[in-house]
């Protein structure tokens, strides 16, 4: 889920100048996939040199130690450098990250990438979601970081020890390994690049000579460096665009102009079949026995001398939950059955615009419109008229970590046929649970996936003002205003169709999901029938933007540096064109099979705080459902179990069932949310249980 690059140079003339500043280059365009620390390794006949900090990449590229890393090892390369013995004839190979977190904090150094492993350095973009049974079946090898990237170097070069060759190695390690894994790896025992992935989100542009090598993440990612002044520098024409396929590796020898590619998959051998030599030579891969050493530039540090980083902060640390919240919830609970709710679903009395007949049926079950389903021969006409045949991706599925998504992914490529890219935009409250789930997915699917990362600590510094702002003057109406920050999704999905010149963008948004409440708080009402769930009219567009305006002018709180990603974020909810392909307006959602689907194939991992499966991707939703239960006696459980029963999919007496007990609150991801965007959780749930409820709480 990180930024990965690099640079294979094989002409010692090169300006080393041109180097640094196509590695800058590379930096600032993988920053999109990762903003929360960088690094770079660069392979010499001495040593391999490490430089990695926790910081962005448009950061550490400022930095004065940033041009001393190339001066120190580029120019050793380059014949107008500054070493008198010539260089002609010696080649190198620089890699780089930009990190997104997941395990293990970027403070500690260790945790940062590339990581060492021994005589490995590496990077890694993807999660292995299996990394602690790993090291627990592996007792030999040596665990110095909490990031799951090291164990993967560990297995290849134990594999490796153990007498197998790199590719088999590689091999072998990739059988092992559960989630997604696109790396490239150094070694201090031969001068080679190993690159390999089993999902197929690594490009490489070689020149006709295979002089040259330059590697990333994405393929647009490595068209605009190529189209820089940067990449014009190096190519002197546009070089041709590698994909290493999903279960795919490349070995590139640095002493001289040989790669080739082999299968990772076992099922796809012989290797031979993928080799693409540069010339007849045999391509051999022996131990240089050059002594070169790993430096880490850490402090100074002239070896590599790493400690066992301390344990990342879990839930044992966080802070301890009240009893008089326990017993605040009690009571709110025992309220809550009170309510008079619908007789045929159950939604409460509380809820927006809501009116019930002499039956006692409510307006909501009166006005709804069963779904249409536009049926699976519809769904085959359609997707034929847009799936490619060639192995080219052919759509771009959105995918938040969530069931919905997850199982449409599935369904896209296993029931399909289709060859899609997932899309995810992490804007800092897409769980590591979720984030675990994707990585299963597209590596077990060996599909591609593009991350967006925002800049997840300004994104979340934004949620804390707002949340702020908000606690000093509660309001219903102004609590989607917590999660404006993702709405940016919907930009981004359009932009990377143009960029990737897929003809389709998927949603896999399940139709019962519907929310109108939470407009229903600014005073709008609830629009029956729609297709998707982000319908609102022109004119009710414009009553929630003045609402909006509204509140900010009497809570001078919310006037921070957020109002120009909120407004972005409006504009990309609700005013940029939404021409996407839903994929539930054609099959039906049944919760059973696709959890079915999820558990049994994928493994999918759940929440340990919820008996629910939705929402559990969601940073934000056990927060301001949290909210909506303790203040109107109801949360979005409410309503999707209400549009369950309607659409008979569950009984009422279910519905009731499940309610109860889904609308618990969820202690502990509420807890980590606070401590995610730096509010006190002890003062933030004082002030929701002061707030005066909609209904008799006494």
């Amino acid at each position: 889920m990180c930024g990965i690059f690099g640079i294979i140079e094989r002409d010692s003339s090169i300006d080393p100048q041109h180097i640094q500043d196509s590695v800058r280059r590379l930096l600032l365009l993988s920053e999109s996939r990762g903003r929360e620390a960088s690094g770079l390794a660069i392979s010499s006949p001495k040593e391999i040199g490490v430089l990695k900090r926790p910081y962005p990449a448009s950061t550490l590229i400022k930095q004065r130690e940033f041009s001393h890393f190339f001066r120190d090892h580029i120019s050793a390369f380059s014949s107008n450098g500054s070493t008198s013995k010539s260089a002609e004839g010696l080649s190198y190979a620089l890699i780089g990250h930009s990190r997104l977190v997941t395990n293990g904090a970027q403070a500690v150094h260790e945790n940062n990438q590339p990581v060492i492993a021994s005589n490995t350095v590496g990077i890694h973009n993807g999660i292995i979601v299996n990394d602690e049974t790993l090291w627990s079946e592996h007792p030999e090898l040596s665990k110095s970081s909490e990031v799951d990237s090291e164990v993967l170097l560990a297995l290849i070069e134990k594999h490796y020890q153990e007498g197998n060759s790199l590719e088999e190695a590689t091999r072998r390690t990739f059988q092992e390994i559960q989630g997604a894994a696109s790396i490239a790896t150094l070694f201090r025992e031969f001068n080679v690049v190993l690159l390999a992935t089993n999902n197929g989100s690594l490009y490489a542009a070689i020149d006709p000579n295979s002089t040259r090598i330059v590697f990333a993440s994405e393929e647009s990612i490595l068209k605009n460096f190529l189209r820089s002044k940067e990449g014009r520098r190096l190519y002197e024409a546009f070089p041709t665009i590698r994909r290493v396929q999903p279960g795919e590796g490349c070995l590139i020898d640095l002493d001289s102009p040989h790669h080739y590619f082999f299968s990772i998959d076992p099922k796809k051998l012989p290797p031979e079949q993928h080799r693409l030599h540069q010339s007849p030579a045999q391509f051999e891969i022996e131990r240089s026995a050059n002594g070169r050493t790993i430096r880490d530039l850490f402090n100074g540090a002239q070896e590599n001398t790493r400690k066992s980083p301390p344990s990342t902060p879990q839930r044992g640390v966080l802070p301890p939950v009240p009893q008089s919240f326990e017993q605040h919830v009690e009571e709110r609970a025992t309220a809550v059955q009170k309510l008079r709710r619908c007789t045929r679903c159950v939604l409460p009395e509380t809820m927006p615009f809501i009116t019930f007949n002499t039956s006692g049926v409510c307006s909501y079950c009166e006005n709804y419109q069963k779904i249409q389903l536009k049926g699976e021969e519809a769904l085959g006409k359609y997707v034929a008229t847009f799936r490619k045949n060639n192995g080219e991706p052919d759509c771009c599925i959105a995918l938040s970590g969530g069931r919905d998504s997850t199982y449409g992914l599935h369904y896209a490529k296993e029931v399909l046929g289709l060859n899609p890219i997932a899309y995810t935009y992490d804007w800092g409250m897409v769980t590591d649970l979720a984030r675990r789930n994707i990585s299963r997915i597209c590596g077990q699917l060996g599909v591609e996936h593009i991350l967006v990362s925002a800049d997840i600590k300004w994104k979340r510094e934004n949620i804390r003002k707002n949340v702020s702002a908000w606690l000093n003057k509660p309001d219903l109406g102004m609590i989607p205003l917590f999660m404006a920050g993702d709405k940016h999704f919907y930009y981004h999905a359009n932009r990377l169709a143009k960029e990737t010149g897929v003809e389709k963008i998927v949603f896999c948004e399940n139709l019962l999901e519907t929310t109108s409440f939470k407009t229903g708080f600014t005073g709008i009402p609830p629009l029956f029938g729609t297709e998707n769930t982000i319908t609102l009219r022109s004119l009710d567009k414009l009553k929630l933007a003045g609402y909006y305006g509204k509140r900010f002018l009497t809570n001078p709180g919310y006037w921070n540096s957020s109002l120009i990603d909120t407004f972005a974020a409006y504009c990309s909810y609700y005013v940029i064109p939404h021409d996407y392909f839903f994929l539930f307006q054609y099959i039906e959602w049944e919760e059973n099979e696709i959890m079915g689907v999820l558990n049994n194939t994928y493994d999918w991992e759940v929440a340990s705080d919820t008996t629910s499966t939705w929402r559990i991707g969601d940073g934000t939703a056990s927060f301001y459902n949290y909210i909506y239960f303790n203040v109107a006696g109801f949360t979005e459980n409410d309503t999707f179990r209400s549009n369950q029963i309607r659409e008979g999919q569950i009984s009422r007496e279910e519905g009731i069932e499940f309610i109860t007990r889904e609308n618990l609150p969820r202690w502990d991801t509420i807890r980590e949310y606070c401590a995610l965007i730096g509010v006190d959780f002890e003062h933030a749930i004082r002030r929701i249980n002061e707030m005066k409820p909609l209904f008799c709480a006494a």
